[in-house]
C-alpha cells in the first residue's frame, strides 16, 4: 500500500498588549521543510535460479530482509562499476541543480556527517564501502535522532554522473520514526525553487541480502 502523509500548516497564536507598552517575544516555530521527502517501507523477495526468459527451476524465499535500497532522480541505468561515496563537490553540484540554497537544510548541510561512527562498511555490487566513508545521516526513530546506534544509516554515493542515496535494508525492522516497525526509512530532495509546484521522480533499485 502506498500512501502520503504531510503535517497541516501552523495556526496563527495572538497576543494582546496596550499601547505605550513593549512585548518580548521569544518564538520557535518547527516549519515543515518542502524541500525534502521522505520514504519508508518494507521489503520481502527471493533469491532465483532464472534463465534469461525468466522461468526459474529454483528460488528461497527470505527469513529475513536484508539489503540495501538506491535511489535517484535520474532515469538511465546506474553505472554501478564505478560508484563510489559522494564528494562535497558532487553535492554540492546537486544544491545548484536542485535549488538547494539555504545552508541551513542544503543537500551538503544534510548529509555533513562523515568521519568516525557515521555508517557501517558496505559493498555496492563488488565494490567496498569502508565504514564512515561517505557523507552520510541517520533518519529518526521515534521522532528523535539515535547518533549513538547504527540503524536506518543513509549514505550519498556517485557514479561519475548520477548521485544515488542508499540506506540499509534493516533485518531486524527496527522502530522508524514514527514508533511504527520498518525494514527501510529514507529522505531525498525535492526542487528546492519557492516557484516549484510539481514533485521530483526518484528511480529505486534494491541490492537483496548485502
Amino acid at each position: 500500500m502506498l500512501y502520503n502523509s504531510s503535517k497541516a500548516g501552523l495556526d496563527s497564536k495572538s497576543i494582546n498588549v496596550s499601547g505605550g507598552y513593549i512585548g518580548v517575544l521569544n518564538i520557535s516555530a518547527n516549519n515543515q521543510n518542502y524541500k525534502w521527502k521522505g520514504f519508508v517501507g518494507y521489503v520481502t523477495g527471493k533469491y532465483a535460479l532464472s534463465d534469461g526468459a525468466g522461468s526459474t527451476i529454483f528460488d528461497w524465499t527470505l527469513v529475513s530482509s536484508s539489503g540495501r535500497i538506491y535511489a535517484t532522480r535520474n532515469s538511465t541505468h546506474i553505472t554501478w562499476s564505478t560508484i563510489n561515496c559522494s564528494s562535497f563537490a558532487d553535492l554540492n553540484n546537486e544544491n545548484y541543480l536542485m535549488n538547494h540554497t539555504n545552508p541551513n537544510d542544503n543537500i551538503t548541510g544534510t548529509f555533513n556527517a562523515i568521519g568516525t561512527g557515521n555508517h557501517t562498511g558496505f559493498t555496492v555490487g563488488t565494490k567496498t564501502i569502508a565504514p564512515n566513508e561517505c557523507h552520510s545521516l541517520k533518519t529518526y526513530i521515534n521522532n528523535a535522532t539515535h547518533p549513538n546506534d547504527n540503524y536506518f544509516e543513509e549514505v550519498a554515493l556517485f557514479d561519475g554522473y548520477n548521485i544515488i542515496y542508499s540506506t540499509r535494508v534493516e533485518p531486524t525492522r527496527p522502530v522508524g520514526y514514527n514508533g511504527v516497525n520498518y525494514d527501510f526509512q529514507m529522505i531525498v530532495p525535492e526542487n528546492g525553487l519557492s516557484t516549484w509546484t510539481g514533485s521530483t521522480i526518484y528511480y529505486f533499485y534494491i541490492e537483496l541480502g548485502n
